[in-house]
């Protein structure tokens, strides 16, 4: 570590102590705002509100919103994942266990905090994430067992003779990732099975395949109307409406469709800024895919291929993994349930969709899945029973650093919900409605954002704000484009978030350093942002997404070209002064 780096950690040790120290002997922490249920009436329909427990007032501050923020900065400056969410969730441990009373008003519970920390952060975080745990382990499993097969190198020498170029291949990527729209979970783990031998074979650097495997993952389940992202935000609109609300906000949502747009024009153009910049050089001329960070596939990168293996015992398993999903996504959801309390869901695709959990459905398919893997290369006697054994432990190894990343990032999220970020959040939004509203969705986008980003949760986010934009807009083309801001937010806090379950799963997937991905990915998604915002600010005066969504497309295009001149300026200034 450079002296630099040494002495910039120190400072941002002391301010995050002194931050913390002021917390605990202000009690600033402690702050309250008004109960976003009853309004700080104290009553819902008459009975004492259940939120505030009838006080009218919930605990709320932007302290709230400190531990992510920490755990974010250490990790980008250390560029050392596990002890940043460590020290994160710490230290919202610490503001939690700050109770009223003592010398200076205020006073710190040690053992509250390790309560906070340990019960409400990391056992509730693998109790409620076990089911991602096993579909993690399960797809881990299954990649191995194709590695050892042969099916990965097979299919990687039969794309070198379909897929030309490296542009083919990053485009074939998006593309996978767009026709894989029912779920980001499985989205992100499928792409990054099926397409790492054609990135590899092509020289795509794994930092930049990370990117296209979660530009692709949330952004096109946030406009597929049958995933599971569109049945969790019709659950948040009332009379039955959501479904169609969601449908009509698809054009508004800047973000998901100019990152494709993004996407697009950079394969085509071929270049690229930042920090993905090396990384695409290293991979290109000096045959690094990796560049800096642990090689996190070495576990099956030792694994001897069968010779005879061939594309099919790569398709077919992941073929039928695809297929029993969907059904199992829609078996949970009630889809083939006659009893009475299912009659909304028996038979109904999208109301099976909108009521599957996909964290119980997508571990047992996934089960199903590796056992039909081992009998299909057992009978094809390219695998035997103990190499399809062997194959379980080099499987789950592979994703350890996920699961753990996860665990952390699930727990920080769990202890900031706790602290009331919701509620600041909520509050914020409100006091921000009067006198602003042909600028809201531009507020309500940038809120968004920082929400999902500070909490790793666009579910979450969604969901706190989505009630508030049906508050402030009741009605109107303002309601759709507001609820389109909210959902667009969500998902570009999520892309940018080091927290956020996506893009942990776009890290497994591509099987990239998460440290790697996060920061070459950061000026790309920043970039789709910043566009994004400008393109809500025209939408609330236009308020027509025929006009609004061409000129979002143009400014996208224009800020791509501008992008690529400046850094072909730069490029050219380095060589005239050597």
């Amino acid at each position: 570590m450079s002296k630099a780096k040494k002495i910039i950690l120190i400072i941002v040790a002391v301010v995050i102590v002194g931050l913390l120290a002021w917390a605990v002997i202000s009690g600033d922490a402690l702050g309250t705002v008004k109960c976003p249920d009853c309004g700080g009436t104290k009553l819902v329909d008459g009975d004492a509100c259940e939120t505030c427990a009838g006080s009218g007032a919930v605990t709320g501050t932007w302290w709230a919103l400190l531990p992510p923020v920490i755990a974010i900065g250490l990790a980008l400056i250390t560029k050392e994942v596990y002890s940043s969410l460590a020290i994160g969730l710490a230290s919202g441990g610490i503001l939690f266990a700050t109770q009223p009373g003592g010398l200076f008003g205020t006073h710190f519970h040690p053992l509250s905090a390790m309560n906070e920390i340990t019960q409400v952060g990391l056992i509730d975080a693998v109790s409620s994430t076990a089911g991602v745990f096993i579909f993690l382990v399960e797809l881990g499993i299954i990649v191995a067992l194709v590695n050892k097969a042969g099916g990965s190198q097979a299919f990687g020498r039969w794309a070198a003779t379909h897929i030309k170029s490296r542009t083919g291949a990053m485009l074939a990527t998006f593309a996978l990732g767009v026709l894989i729209f029912i779920d980001d979970y499985f989205n992100c783990l499928t792409v990054g099975s099926v397409m790492k031998p054609v990135t590899d074979g092509h020289k795509i650097s794994r930092s930049k395949f990370a990117y296209l495997i979660d530009a692709t993952a949330a952004p096109v389940c946030m406009i597929a109307p049958i995933s599971s992202w569109a049945a969790a935000v019709s659950s948040y609109a009332k009379d039955g409406q959501g479904l169609k609300l969601f449908i009509m906000a698809i054009p508004y949502n800047f973000y998901s469709l100019l990152t494709f747009v993004f996407i697009i024009a950079i394969c085509i153009m071929g270049f690229d800024y930042g920090s993905m910049a090396m990384h695409e050089y290293n991979a290109k001329y000096k045959d690094d895919l990796y560049t800096t960070g642990e090689r996190v596939d070495k576990e099956l990168e030792n694994e001897e291929p069968n010779p005879n293996g061939r594309v099919i015992d790569l398709i077919l398993p992941v073929l039928f993994l695809i297929g029993v999903s969907v059904f199992a996504l829609i078996y949970n959801g009630g889809f083939f349930d006659t009893s009475a309390d299912s009659k909304d869901y028996y038979l109904n695709f999208i109301n099976a969709f909108g009521n599957t959990d996909a964290t119980v459905a997508l571990p047992w398919a996934g089960a199903i899945a590796l056992v039909f893997t081992i009998a299909y290369l057992m009978i094809r006697k390219i695998v035997n029973f103990k190499g399809a054994m062997d194959a379980v432990p080099k499987g789950f190894i592979a994703m350890v650093p996920p699961i753990l990343i996860l665990t952390f990032a699930t727990a920080l999220k769990n202890v900031t919900m706790d602290l009331g970020a919701k509620y600041f959040v909520a509050d914020l939004m409100s006091g921000a409605a009067a006198g602003l509203a042909n600028f809201l969705p531009a507020i309500i986008f940038l809120v968004a954002c920082f929400l999902s980003f500070s909490t790793g949760t666009s579910w979450g986010t969604f969901g706190i704000l989505i009630p508030i934009v049906l508050s402030i807009f009741p009605s109107g083309e303002l309601q759709i484009i507001g609820i389109s801001a909210c959902l667009a937010g969500s998902v570009c806090g999520d892309h940018c978030s080091p927290i956020s379950d996506t893009t942990i799963m776009s890290s497994a997937g591509a099987q990239c350093n998460h440290i790697n991905h996060v920061s070459t990915q950061l000026p790309y998604a920043l970039t789709v942002a910043g566009v994004s915002f400008g393109s809500y600010i025209i939408a609330g005066f236009v308020q027509n997404w025929l006009i609004a969504l061409p000129i979002a497309i143009v400014l996208m295009l224009g800020t791509i070209v501008i992008i690529k001149y400046v850094t072909k300026n730069e490029k050219d200034a380095e060589k005239y002064k050597k």
